[in-house]
């Protein structure tokens, strides 16, 4: 008995993105629809998305994270509180440039915040060895607070 074997062709896509993706865009900047690897281009914009959102979603995360050692973490902050400022202006730089070219993620950004405090929360908990009951489950402070410029959670007497 013979068993029948179907081997799929690989195509331009599998097996050489880049010169896929310049066909493709060739393909449309010349109209010639009929060719164009419909398939493959949907996921590639669906992924976009997805990607966009990962970044910002991290960025806001991270930002959390920092904001919350600058505030609480006060045997290590007059060492670490440059570096710490460095970073939170990082992440809020990493997040307007985000927004400048997606302002709609914006509002994704109002959504995900309690979940990403929760998460930079945890990142500065396992970093600090506090005792979480220290720290609050939910932020502080608002998402417009975390992203303005000159806001700090805290000023030096």
């Amino acid at each position: 008995m013979q068993s029948e074997v179907t081997v799929k062709q690989l195509s331009l896509y599998d097996t050489d993105y880049q010169l896929w993706l310049n066909q493709t865009v060739a393909q449309l900047k010349a109209q010639d629809l009929s060719q164009v690897d419909l398939e493959n281009l949907i996921e590639e914009i669906e992924s976009l998305g997805r990607s966009e959102r990962h970044a910002i979603s991290s960025y806001l995360m991270r930002l959390c994270e920092h904001l919350l050692k600058i505030k609480y973490w006060k045997s290590e902050r007059e060492m670490c509180l440059r570096g710490w400022k460095r970073e939170v202006i990082n992440f809020r730089l990493q997040i307007q440039e985000e927004l400048e070219d997606s302002p709609s993620l914006r509002s994704f950004l109002q959504d995900i915040f309690a979940k990403q405090y929760k998460n930079g929360r945890k990142l500065f908990l396992n970093a600090s060895d506090l005792e979480a009951k220290l720290i609050p489950e939910t932020p502080d402070f608002t998402l417009e607070q975390a992203l303005d410029e000159d806001w700090l959670p805290w000023q030096p007497e």
